[in-house]
């Protein structure tokens, strides 16, 4: 048992006891900093509406509006493949660059106060992309805007991850994807009030709501206390003890804080003398430490992060929310693209709140690799249907809502698995020497394939001369990558349910990924590293715990 006087922190050898009862106040705590979801979310879903947008077509081309009975004005009446990548991938690239230098900056000044800067870096950028009437103004804008979603994005997932209760930190988690999902609801409800507006209100309303969505967020994390294991990290023992406390809604010299406080000093002395503290570049070298080949290695927990993310975007969705509405306008039968959007979306929302309880009830890696193989389902059907009855030429009304129909039943498996899974898994997956950047990096990769399927898309289904217009054929290609994520889940992703974030650390250590459903803890980092035996004073430096574990390890090496 933990125990102690007021000052001093002793850990304890009960693995059940390494974390405090969980209050209303952490979930408070999780669900406010879930609320960042709502950039991610709504930076993706206005951008494929506007993109559609008769005023925006003609402010951005120059072209007139085509008269009622033109078909080619028609047909022509649209932004090039170019600019629409251009406009899409651009917050993809600076999101990158963003989630990337976003580990860095936690690790020095915070996750709380990176997270407000990222808010303030967004402001900014929404400035310029309100105020834009042409590409000149909303590349830049779009791109700083970019850069402050990477900050948001990662590290929110990395504070969320640090102060959520184990027993339910996959389902806490799994709100920021929903927050996600709500903002693209929130931003199709915008768009489809502003579309037929014949002024710059159509598309400068729905760009500037997100003003909103950053002044919320920036205000609340304000108030909120910062992650303690940011506190470890920087062996500001006391802090860490207060925030903890805070969270926990326990009084400081409570054992459970204590005993909580103790496991994650002595994991992170622990990886501390796995990881050696070097130079700049070395500390980045040590994500990519040891054999990919072995669980325990940093390098295959940094591979298992980047894949997991692009695995997550190579299934296709955003596919569905970037040119929903262009490909539903290329079906040809349908009257109101706009409208179906807004029902996929609705799909999104309404699936995803399925994950609070399933990631909790059957774990990370059996939903992931249940909705995989219902993506690969759905998706090779509405190709087929697509490629046949569904074809435009043949107007077969049918086939068309069939189409529609299980592209909602891939969304519905997306929302309930892979949306929210990937983000839990990249949080809990990572040392705490490294996990900042590590987050950093997987957030990083999320945003990589996103900008490159921006990019590729408008030319895979584009109806221009030189792009491939490949229309419903598209899922075949969706579908087949989904078959990679699925097999990537069973082979590679590990199952951490209802452990801390120092156990999972020791799981991975211990067995392989198909193995840790049955892996059990057997022992704290506190016993092992000698917290449980002499008590820690709280004001202690970092040379003062490093004294205190070396100690202890003399004394176990005498007697052996």
């Amino acid at each position: 048992m933990g125990g102690g006087g007021v000052g001093v922190i002793t850990g304890t050898t009960d693995t059940e006891r390494i974390e405090a009862p969980i209050t209303a106040k952490a979930y408070m705590c999780c669900a406010f900093a879930a609320f960042g979801g709502i950039f991610f979310g709504y930076d993706t879903g206005w951008m494929g509406g506007v993109l559609a947008m008769k005023y925006f077509i003609r402010q951005y081309t120059g072209k007139e509006y085509p008269v009622a009975g033109d078909d080619d004005a028609k047909a022509a009446f649209h932004l090039p493949a170019s600019d629409q990548s251009l406009t899409t991938s651009i917050l993809s690239c600076g999101t990158f660059f963003g989630a990337i230098i976003a580990g860095d900056v936690a690790d020095f000044i915070g996750r709380r106060t990176t997270i407000i800067m990222g808010c303030g870096i967004f402001i900014i950028g929404c400035i310029l992309e309100t105020a834009s009437t042409g590409l000149g103004l909303m590349v830049p804008g779009r791109l700083i805007c970019g850069f402050g979603v990477g900050f948001i994005s990662a590290i929110v997932i990395l504070y969320m991850s640090e102060i959520a209760p184990r027993k339910v930190r996959g389902a806490v988690v799994s709100g920021y994807q929903f927050c996600i999902t709500i903002g693209i609801l929130l931003a199709n409800c915008v768009v489809y009030a502003t579309q037929n507006r014949d002024d710059s209100g159509s598309y400068r309303i729905p760009i500037a709501v997100q003003f909103l969505w950053a002044i919320i967020l920036a205000a609340g994390l304000a108030v909120l206390p910062e992650s303690p294991r940011y506190f470890v990290k920087k062996g500001k023992l006391e802090k860490a003890a207060k925030a903890l406390a805070n969270i926990r809604g326990q009084p400081v010299d409570s054992d459970y804080i204590q005993d909580e406080l103790a496991e994650i000093i002595a994991n992170h002395e622990y990886e501390l003398q796995i990881i050696p503290q070097t130079t700049y570049i070395g500390s980045w070298a040590n994500c990519f430490r040891g054999s990919v080949f072995k669980g325990v290695s940093n390098s295959r927990r940094t591979t298992v992060g980047i894949l997991m993310q692009m695995m997550q975007q190579l299934t296709g969705i955003n596919f569905i929310f970037y040119f929903g509405t262009v490909f539903f306008t290329s079906l040809g039968t349908i009257s109101n693209p706009f409208f179906i959007s807004l029902i996929t979306t609705l799909v999104n929302v309404c699936s995803t709140p399925l994950s609070f309880w399933t990631v909790e009830r059957f774990g990370r890696r059996k939903i992931l690799i249940i909705g995989g193989t219902g993506m690969v389902i759905c998706q090779y059907i509405v190709g087929i249907i697509g490629v046949t009855a569904g074809k435009e030429s043949k107007h077969n009304h049918a086939a068309v809502s069939a189409m529609i129909a299980f592209i909602c039943f891939n969304i519905s498996f997306f929302a309930a698995t892979w949306g929210p899974c990937a983000w839990v898994v990249i949080g809990e997956i990572f040392p705490l020497p490294i996990r900042s950047r590590g987050v950093g990096l997987s957030t990083a990769s999320n945003w990589f394939w996103n900008c490159i399927i921006s990019v590729i898309t408008p030319y895979l289904v584009g109806t221009d001369k030189n792009d491939a217009n490949l229309g419903a054929k598209v899922f075949f290609l969706w579908g087949s990558l989904a078959i990679i994520s699925t097999l990537f889940a069973y082979f590679l992703v590990p199952e951490t349910k209802g452990l801390s974030l120092e156990q999972v650390d020791k799981m991975m250590e211990e067995v392989n990924a198909r193995n840790s459903p049955s892996w059990k803890p057997h022992s704290t980092f506190a016993a092992e590293m000698g917290l449980t035996e002499k008590g820690l004073s709280i004001s202690a430096q970092t040379e003062d715990i490093r004294a205190a574990v070396a100690a202890h390890e003399a004394i176990q090496a005498k007697h052996e």
